[in-house]
């Protein structure tokens, strides 16, 4: 069974900023660090991914699956499912849920839910889904942050 977890950011960029650069999944590699390649496998109308094939690396956690997204209409929400099981998950769901806060900022709340494959004993499978979320979220803010970097 598969436990939910979530955590937030603030960023200093408008959500429009934000959302580009999670919708931008081929640069995903550029930075952030277990994500070895992203290719978007099919599109909607609108240019926006609708599938998204990964290969990942970090370390003890290797493996290669495939994303379905879908999107709020403004692009206040991000989320995505597991297309099919992987050689590591059963099943995987999230979100990204953008607020644009007054001073400009923008409020990133992730959401991740997976389930495993492979038995893991539950302390050190929510220890590793902080390290995941923690280092998503700290890199995505400092990608969004860092002056030219995702233009």
């Amino acid at each position: 069974m598969a436990d939910s977890s979530t955590q937030s950011i603030i960023i200093g960029a408008s959500p429009d900023r934000v959302a580009a650069v999670i919708c931008d999944f081929p640069r995903y590699p550029e930075w952030t660090e277990a994500v070895r390649h992203a290719e978007v496998v099919e599109e909607y109308e609108d240019g926006y991914a609708s599938q998204v094939r990964f290969t990942l690396d970090a370390g003890v956690l290797a493996d290669e699956y495939v994303l379905a997204y879908e999107y709020a209409e403004d692009i206040s929400r991000i989320e995505w499912h597991l297309t099919a099981p992987s050689r590591m998950q059963r099943s995987q769901r999230g979100s990204y849920d953008l607020v644009e806060n007054p001073d400009g900022t923008t409020t990133v709340t992730y959401t991740l839910e997976v389930e495993l494959s492979v038995a893991m004993l539950g302390m050190f499978r929510r220890k590793a889904e902080k390290m995941i979320m923690d280092a998503a979220l700290k890199q995505l803010k400092r990608r969004v942050e860092t002056p030219g970097a995702a233009d």
